[in-house]
């Protein structure tokens, strides 16, 4: 039976990647390594063969994807709907910051779990659910086809979770690199993890961990 093959990809290191600011739907730039990093993700890539090349509408994302395409020359398709998790009162804050100006969120946040809704943003269930959807549509429209879909942490997060039906709640105990090459299949409505996390293809760039949490 054929299958869709999805290379997913997180984008580069960001300015709030650094100082661990809480990005969401709100955006910050690519840093210098951050540039470095799309640029060999690119180069990865081209040694690939694809059809289509999907992107976040985020700004870390698209730039990316900018990089990516200017390399192998796609169209990049942008979809709101591969964005990270919208963060509400929370983006643009640290976390001690979060902690000062909503104590009561923050608990919230912490204790309630996959359903709450933070205010102004949305749970993580409502997150996964519309990347889930989204990425499922994307590899129905490809199938039989290679495609690359530039992202998010977050995103990425779900998908694992989804892939091997992991409970929310249950502790992250994998982790999800800036300009990570990530292979799922795509098969008969179900989802396989071919790679995880490969970074090989970095070198001397090095990795940078910069969880968007």
């Amino acid at each position: 039976m054929k299958k869709t093959q999805v290379i997913i990809v997180r984008h580069g290191q960001t300015q709030w990647n650094l100082k661990l600011i809480r990005q969401g739907h709100l955006d910050s730039p690519l840093t210098e390594k951050g540039m470095a990093q799309a640029k060999a993700l690119a180069q990865r890539l081209a040694q690939e063969k694809f059809s289509a090349l999907y992107s976040s509408d985020l700004g870390r994302a698209v730039q990316t994807a900018e990089m990516i395409a200017a390399v192998t020359g796609h169209e990049i398709v942008t979809d709101a709907r591969l964005r990270e998790r919208n963060l509400g009162v929370f983006q643009g804050l640290n976390g001690d910051e979060i902690k000062e100006k909503f104590p009561e969120e923050y608990r919230f946040h912490r204790s309630l779990g996959p359903d709450y809704v933070i205010p102004n943003g949305e749970s993580v269930k409502q997150q996964v659910e519309r990347n889930i959807i989204c990425l499922s549509e994307i590899a129905e429209k490809h199938f039989g086809e290679a495609i690359v879909v530039v992202t998010h942490g977050g995103v990425l997060s779900g998908l694992f979770r989804h892939t091997f039906s992991i409970p929310f709640v249950a502790p992250r105990r994998f982790e999800f690199m800036n300009a990570s090459l990530n292979v799922f299949n795509y098969e008969d409505g179900n989802w396989f993890l071919q790679t995880w996390g490969d970074v090989s293809h970095l070198g001397v760039v090095g990795t940078a961990d910069g969880d968007d949490p």
